[in-house]
């Protein structure tokens, strides 16, 4: 079964749609990729849409989810970015807490370096969940 990941913050429309756009790209189906928000925006930050458009990842047709108990339970990893106590936590779970500065009101300029720090976040993280296969030798 292939591992999940549930990313949350408070909104869903920046940090964690371009944490789940990134997965999604990097994985493809090797790794199921959830997003939600403690307090879901109207709409995903254009600013990160855009970003994520100049690395040819499309995430213009996401919306904000909202957080639920029953997402956090399906998944094997939790990565939370900035939404505090929000998380309910079960046990068993992996749960990371990323320190991400939240993009919301910030223009693509501010938003880049949080998308290439996501970026280098997701793949230490994919070569934790899906480890590469070694050739095998014989």
């Amino acid at each position: 079964m292939n591992p999940s990941v549930l990313f949350v913050c408070v909104h869903n429309a920046g940090r964690s749609q371009m944490a789940a756009g990134w997965l999604r790209h990097l994985a493809g189906d090797a790794v199921e990729v959830r997003s939600a928000g403690s307090l879901p925006g109207d709409r995903v930050n254009p600013a990160a849409v855009e970003v994520m458009a100049e690395v040819g990842i499309d995430i213009s047709d996401q919306r904000p989810k909202v957080l639920t108990t029953d997402a956090v339970e399906s998944s094997d990893v939790v990565i939370t970015m900035g939404c505090g106590d929000a998380c309910p936590v079960f046990p068993g779970k992996r749960y990371l807490d990323w320190a991400l500065d939240d993009p919301a009101g910030k223009g693509v300029e501010s938003v880049r370096p949080i998308r290439d720090e996501i970026e280098r976040r997701i793949r230490g993280l994919l070569t934790e969940l899906v480890p590469p296969t070694k050739p095998s030798s014989g």
